[in-house]
């Protein structure tokens, strides 16, 4: 019979493998993680959590000029960019150490490096080799940068978190979460910001009216969009970098952000050499259990490519600990998963888009709505909601729930709930709203647009 240190090796301390570790510990397994980085992964430390606390921190701009209107004699403001990446690290590190403890507390042992796998049972780390009967890669994801003249002048998400200085004039290059999000934090703390996108609208995949809404408040905000358009070289001048683009235009910019995409984070860890199935970009390839191609290694989270969200990695973490520790083999269900884009202003969506009802049902009505919210009325603020549901005619189940608009995540996500549980809408029309609340509007929307 063969020998293990661990039942349970986890390449990762990420969202979804410190979940996979915490409860696969609970339920008995000798359990260890590897992490070469920082507990918490991206979402702790360069995403979720930072970007929204930056978020929160680039609202203040709009706020401070809209309370003339309710009253308020709001005197000269100022932002301090240090001061603020400083309490943000602040809290970073805070939320370190609780996962440090979470591991600990469940008795999960955490190794400090780099861990490769030598084959299907054991791992290095470092000097150090280790033998598990399971293992889990939730190596997570890396962003990824073209190969052009000057591309060491730009930074990606990573960096832009840890910038000395508040940039005076900013080229974001891309068009999905990160580009928009970053676009509507740095143009909210002061700086003049151009989004380059080699597509017609950015959010590709979103819904087509989350799109255009979006691109029109962003616009209207005074952020320079240029769609149809990729960079092609960046060269640092006395004025700062001249950013090539593809129309032979130039810009200007004291920094460049690329957030063009990230790519599963698998290339060095010997997973092809243990016989792990890759796909092109690298992801590693999975059943509907997480398991890969070698019948004991599982992987969750970015490094497999399938819904790259924080809340799914945690979710597929859990499942993997579920069949392989508590006897309940489960599958994650990624139906009906809600997400909302931390943009200025945000956006939430869960279900279907209207273009993908559209080729998967036979007859689909669209109930949409544009609004200027209460807020505004005497705010000054020319800002517009959008509120849309995508409805399968047939059986009057509502398919898709979208909208732009002020605090769109919080509202979605408990619409999200009653997509899960198949809602139709007569039911969505029979629910007695919250007034005067924006959120009223997705059950008081009657008129078709279709």
């Amino acid at each position: 019979m063969e020998s293990f240190d661990y039942d349970f090796f986890v390449l990762g301390a990420g969202s979804g493998g410190v979940r996979a570790a915490r409860v696969a510990s609970q339920y008995g397994a000798v359990v260890a993680v590897a992490e070469e980085r920082y507990l918490g992964g991206t979402c702790v430390n360069v995403g979720c959590i930072p970007k929204k606390l930056l978020v929160y921190a680039a609202h203040y701009q709009e706020d401070f000029r809209e309370a003339a209107g309710f009253g308020w004699e709001v005197g000269s403001t100022a932002f301090d960019w240090g001061r603020l990446i400083a309490n943000k690290d602040h809290e970073i590190e805070r939320l370190n150490g609780i996962y440090d403890r979470l591991l600990r507390g469940a008795g999960v042992e955490i190794i400090d490096g780099t861990a490769r796998m030598i084959d299907r049972h054991t791992i290095a780390v470092g000097d150090r080799r280790v033998r598990a009967r399971y293992i889990l890669i939730a190596t997570g994801s890396w962003p990824t940068m073209p190969v052009i003249p000057g591309i060491e002048l730009a930074i990606t998400s990573n960096e832009a978190f840890h910038l000395k200085s508040l940039p005076r004039r900013v080229t974001i290059v891309g068009g999905g979460y990160i580009a928009v999000e970053f676009a509507g934090i740095f143009h909210g703390l002061g700086a003049e910001v151009t989004l380059v996108y080699r597509g017609d609208l950015f959010l590709r995949g979103f819904d087509v009216d989350i799109q255009t809404t979006l691109r029109d408040e962003l616009r209207r905000k005074g952020i320079d969009l240029r769609f149809n358009a990729s960079v092609e070289q960046i060269e640092r001048t006395g004025s700062g970098l001249n950013v090539t683009v593809d129309d032979g235009r130039a810009l200007i910019a004291d920094q460049v952000l690329y957030a063009i995409g990230r790519l599963p984070n698998t290339a060095t860890i010997g997973l092809t050499e243990c016989g792990v199935a890759l796909d092109p970009v690298g992801a590693v390839v999975v059943d509907e259990f997480s398991r890969s191609s070698v019948p004991n290694i599982y992987a969750v989270g970015d490094c497999t490519n399938r819904l790259n969200l924080t809340p799914t990695a945690i979710a597929e973490g859990q499942a993997v600990a579920e069949t392989l520790f508590h006897d309940n083999p489960t599958a994650t269900d990624y139906r009906m998963v809600p997400t909302a884009v931390f943009s200025l202003p945000s956006v939430g969506t869960v279900g279907l888009t209207e273009e993908q009802a559209r080729r998967e049902y036979a007859a689909v009505d669209v109930y949409r709505s544009v609004f200027r919210a209460l807020k505004h009325t005497l705010s000054g603020s020319e800002e517009k909601t959008m509120m849309k549901l995508v409805v399968d005619r047939e059986t009057d189940r509502v398919l898709g729930c979208h909208m732009v608009g002020p605090e769109a995540g919080e509202i979605i996500q408990g619409f999200a709930v009653a997509l899960k549980c198949g809602a139709t809408k007569k039911q969505f029309d029979s629910t007695i709203a919250i007034h005067p609340t924006a959120a009223e509007e997705f059950v008081t929307m009657r008129q078709k647009v279709n």
